[in-house]
């Protein structure tokens, strides 16, 4: 799994936004992104406050971020709305089994097509204790040949970033360990015990 560079330095942030994330003692770690798009994860995921200071460090660094949510959600009014604003995707449960596919082929059209944008991922799945990763970010971005991303919260700094970048290569247990063992210097989730190992879930 090869580091990539973040070579693409040049998104438009809000420095209100940033200081407003300093008045509550939070810092934010970036640098730039590979170009053009790619799977972005997001460790760990124990409270409902990553999704909060995540949409807030975004609007800080400008990143063209998009993620998944319930479709439920975005049917909620005015919610539904701001999810979209925010970069949401609608994804209905019933019919999740092409997701992978889709995200995939937008990805690689993107790239076509010269445009940059990050899918974002928590590939724990849930906020509970649970034993792994959900594998869908490592295929799509297999099948896309993009990069992938990796964010962190540091909830005992108050620091989230995303400044390492990896190429998958095809072996997905020697990448998770790459992984692994760089998150075990960065991410400490709001609720460490809660925190995923850094694995793919076993297959059904």
């Amino acid at each position: 799994m090869a580091v990539v560079a973040p070579t693409v330095t040049s998104d438009r942030g809000n420095p209100w936004v940033r200081r407003l994330l300093a008045l509550f003692g939070w810092q934010v770690r970036y640098h730039g992104t590979p170009p053009g798009c790619g799977v972005i994860v997001a460790y760990p995921h124990t409270s409902s406050w990553d999704f909060v200071i995540g949409i807030v460090a975004k609007w800080a660094i400008g990143l063209p971020v998009a993620f998944l949510g319930k479709d439920s959600l975005f049917q909620v009014p005015v919610f539904g709305r701001f999810m979209r604003w925010c970069g949401g995707i609608p994804v209905r449960r019933d019919s999740a089994n092409g997701l992978i596919a889709d995200m995939a082929r937008r990805m690689t059209d993107g790239n076509t097509r010269g445009a940059r944008w990050w899918l974002a991922v928590a590939p724990e799945g849930t906020r509970k204790a649970s034993n792994g990763w959900h594998a869908g970010f490592y295929h799509m971005a297999c099948t896309a040949q993009v990069p992938i991303g990796l964010a962190y919260f540091n909830f005992a700094r108050k620091e989230i970033g995303v400044t390492h970048y990896l190429m998958p290569s095809g072996n997905a247990e020697a990448d998770l360990r790459q992984i692994a063992r760089w998150y075990a210097d960065h991410a400490v989730g709001k609720y460490p015990e809660l925190a995923a190992p850094v694995r793919l879930k076993p297959s059904r």
